[in-house]
């Protein structure tokens, strides 16, 4: 059986809509960053050892109780019609162009897609997914833009650098793939 502190913790994150970091469950619970780092172990350990369908997770420095990917699918049913509407081919493009690059211009997108990006860039800042993050000291002072928490929250990275290598992506795609891809990394 859990401690109180981390009971309280688990209640936290069980019950938040959002990620919390470690700052807020310190200032939440009134215990220390060592001592609710060490009540987050517990709760995972005891989620895991007990076989629960809820997991811990940890992304962009924050955590956050899930249900088991074993189950997603079960579960998922749940919120069909709450899903939110697909990324486009476009947006998913224009999203892996900014990950790799950022800070990048929507000129640099373009040229590395080959296309008009107007679209998919106005639908990745309305979802919170990439943001404005400064201007480019070039003529014309363009727009730069990067990922946001919310990006790594939503594939479940903890950092940037966690994102995959070229060569695990060429891997996963094949080789006739991977000459698509190449122009991911060019910036």
């Amino acid at each position: 059986m859990l401690d109180v502190t981390a009971r309280a913790i688990e209640g936290l994150l069980f019950a938040a809509d959002r990620p919390l970091s470690i700052e807020e469950i310190c200032d939440l619970t009134g215990s220390g960053a060592d001592t609710v780092t060490q009540a987050i172990g517990r709760i995972r350990a005891s989620l895991e050892d007990e076989g629960h369908a809820m997991i811990l997770q940890e992304a962009a420095g924050t955590w956050r109780m899930v249900s088991d990917p074993a189950i997603g699918a079960t579960v998922a049913q749940l919120y069909e019609e709450r899903r939110p509407g697909r990324l486009s081919r476009a947006a998913v493009e224009t999203l892996a162009v900014i990950a790799y690059n950022q800070p990048c211009t929507r000129a640099a997108i373009e040229a590395i897609r080959g296309v008009n990006c107007d679209s998919a860039v106005k639908s990745l800042l309305e979802r919170s997914l990439i943001r404005i993050c400064g201007r480019q000291e070039t003529p014309g002072r363009p727009l730069t833009y990067s990922t946001t928490e919310g990006f790594l929250n939503y594939f479940g990275l903890d950092d940037i650098d966690h994102l995959p290598r070229r060569r695990e992506i060429e891997e996963l795609i094949g080789t006739e793939g991977a000459a698509d891809g190449a122009d991911l990394f060019s910036n």
